[in-house]
């Protein structure tokens, strides 16, 4: 009897992962993207005689892009729906790997990088969303962290091929096939994951709210009848959705993102904040900029991918750990763990770094504190890894009353791209003017400042139904 009544649910809750496996291939092109440009960076520099100035915006100008497009997406998926906006952010970057790859100046790969940014912000945006949506409550948790896994396995992917291609050719600068440099070739292997998502955006079925939103509710009660498994429970959700729009519609400020604080409803500001501190920890540091304190440490240049990899790797262990426990701790301890061993973490790098010597614009840390970086580097990837990473994205599919769910989540996820933008360009002059130990005494405050944000700002969402989630940000 038992077995019986647990298949039905097993069942469809498979199905509902596999939906939420093919909207998160928008995060796979998100890591991919980001992590795909290292491998090629010094051969673009040589290639086009750019000035290190020139590199670094080629480099960090697809963030603005990716800025715009999450604001864009976010809007547009109310409109059209998060199936045909997904499409949209596959053509874009489907478009841009070929531009990118045919590319015959700085100012032409810079183009192509802000049309791809776009369509990663959009993916950025429409995942989470339509993860949250189609999701049955008890597991929407664990399935909303595959957002962050997709990203974790896209900065590994990129990683790889970009090793294989370089090694390939003897370089990211040689000739690889049909007179192409290697470099080249980076880019446009992205056309391969790009087009999964695309033919993936034309075969999954529109999110269930944005159908109730639009008077398809025989259609939205059949999807939810395929992830539920009871088409009574799909009737009573559709009614719920139905009763919340209805609300949402007789009080025009809540169908808005306008609010009493600064001009923005406080739940948005918790999504912006969250978004912010997600990236103001300095995570990228880490991921872009590792080199330096690999070799300060006493790696040899030519073992950075080697060191790079395995970051990357346990970034992706890590996150299946924050997917194990999302639906069953919560959001809120995992984050509140995460920032306090962020802050510890990254005050010991701080630390180790004020030991540092500098010899020709490099740093080396004596042995015992190079082992100290070392270990607390990982630590705070450890860290970031199972809780702010995956979290944050569950918590901004999920938190936002459905009215303004897409929008907020759009002007959320602008706000992170914008925050990661300033850490990226922010990094190499502040290293140059203070060494290593400010920048990472900065992060660790701000990962400090986060814990205090959560334990007072930020909701509880475990097991909450979608329609629930007014209360909720009200409730703190």
């Amino acid at each position: 009897m038992t077995d019986s009544t647990r298949t039905p649910t097993s069942e469809h809750h498979g199905k509902a992962v596999a939906l939420a496996v093919a909207a998160a291939v928008g995060g796979f092109l998100f890591g991919f993207d980001s992590s795909v440009i290292n491998g090629a960076v010094d051969a673009i520099e040589g290639q086009f005689d750019l000035a290190a100035t020139v590199t670094g915006l080629v480099v960090a100008v697809a963030l603005l892009g990716c800025a715009a497009g999450a604001w864009l997406g976010g809007r547009l998926a109310d409109r059209w729906g998060r199936t045909r906006v997904m499409l949209l952010g596959a053509v874009l970057f489907f478009v841009s790997s070929v531009g990118s790859a045919l590319a015959f100046a700085a100012w032409d790969l810079a183009v192509w990088r802000v049309v791809g940014g776009v369509g990663i912000g959009i993916a950025s945006v429409i995942a989470p969303a339509y993860i949250a949506e189609i999701a049955p409550a008890a597991v929407r948790g664990m399935l909303g962290s595959l957002q962050q896994l997709a990203i974790t396995l896209g900065i590994f992917a990129a990683l790889l091929s970009d090793q294989l291609l370089a090694t390939s050719a003897g370089g990211a600068s040689q000739e690889l096939w049909l007179g192409w440099e290697a470099w080249r070739w980076m880019f446009l292997v992205a056309v391969v994951p790009a087009g999964v998502y695309g033919l993936l955006a034309l075969r999954i079925p529109e999110s269930p709210r944005f159908l109730v939103a639009q008077g398809r509710t025989d259609e939205a009660v059949e999807v939810l009848t395929g992830v539920l498994g009871s088409s009574q429970e799909a009737q009573g959700r559709v009614t719920e959705i139905e009763r919340t729009i209805a609300s949402d519609a007789k009080v025009a400020e809540r169908a808005s993102l306008r609010g009493p604080r600064l001009g923005l409803q406080p739940i948005v500001w918790v999504g912006i904040l969250l978004s912010v501190f997600q990236q103001f920890v300095g995570i990228n540091v880490i991921f872009y900029y590792s080199t330096t304190l690999w070799q300060a440490v006493g790696f040899e240049e030519s073992q950075s991918f080697l060191v790079s990899t395995i970051t990357a790797v346990t970034n992706v262990v890590v996150t299946l750990v924050a997917i194990a426990l999302v639906d069953r701790v919560g959001r809120r301890p995992i984050l509140l763990v995460g920032s306090a061993g962020m802050a510890l973490s990254l005050g010991l790098m701080a630390l180790a770094f004020t030991q540092g010597t500098t010899s020709g614009g490099d740093i080396s840390l004596p042995a015992a504190w190079g082992t100290t970086a070392l270990v607390a580097a990982n630590a705070f990837v450890v860290f970031f890894g199972a809780s702010w990473g995956p979290l944050v994205w569950v918590l901004l599919g999920e938190m936002f009353p459905n009215r303004i769910r897409a929008a907020a989540l759009g002007v959320a996820a602008a706000a992170q791209w914008i925050a990661n933008f300033l850490i990226t360009v922010s990094f190499p002059p502040l290293l140059d003017a203070f060494g290593a130990t400010i920048p990472y005494l900065m992060y660790a405050v701000f990962a400090a400042l986060s814990f205090v944000f959560v334990l007072v700002r930020v909701p509880e969402t475990k097991g909450m139904q979608l329609e629930d989630m007014q209360g909720a940000t009200h409730g703190r």
